[in-house]
C-alpha cells in the first residue's frame, strides 16, 4: 500500500520541474513532472518526491487532519517536544549540578 501526503507549493515550478513545498509545515524539494499544471499556491498530493495529482484545499485540509488523527506530528509539535527535553535536560543538569 503506498501513501500520498498533502502538500502547499510555496514556489513556482523551475526549469526542470522542481518546486519547494510545505508538508505539515516542513519544506521540501519535489518534482511536478507528473503534476505539470501545478503551480504556486496549489495543493497536490506527494508520493516518492513527486507531485502525482492537485487536489484542492478541502481534501487536503481532510487529508491532513486524518493523518494528524493517526499520530503523524506536525514540524510545530516537534519543535515543542525538543522544546520540552531541553528544558527537563537543563533542569537535571542543574540537579545534578555540584
Amino acid at each position: 500500500m503506498c501513501l500520498a501526503i498533502p502538500a502547499q507549493l510555496v514556489s513556482e515550478p523551475n526549469d526542470i520541474q522542481m518546486v519547494e513545498v510545505d508538508i505539515l509545515g516542513v519544506r521540501r524539494h519535489i518534482s511536478t513532472m507528473m503534476a505539470p499544471a501545478a503551480k504556486k499556491g496549489d495543493h497536490v498530493l506527494v508520493h516518492a518526491g513527486f507531485a502525482i495529482q492537485i487536489v484542492d484545499e478541502e481534501f487536503a485540509a481532510e487529508s491532513l487532519a486524518m493523518l494528524r488523527q493517526m499520530g503523524i506530528k506536525t514540524a510545530e509539535d516537534l519543535e515543542a517536544e525538543a522544546a520540552e527535553l531541553d528544558a527537563a535536560e537543563a533542569a537535571a543538569a542543574e540537579v545534578l549540578a555540584p
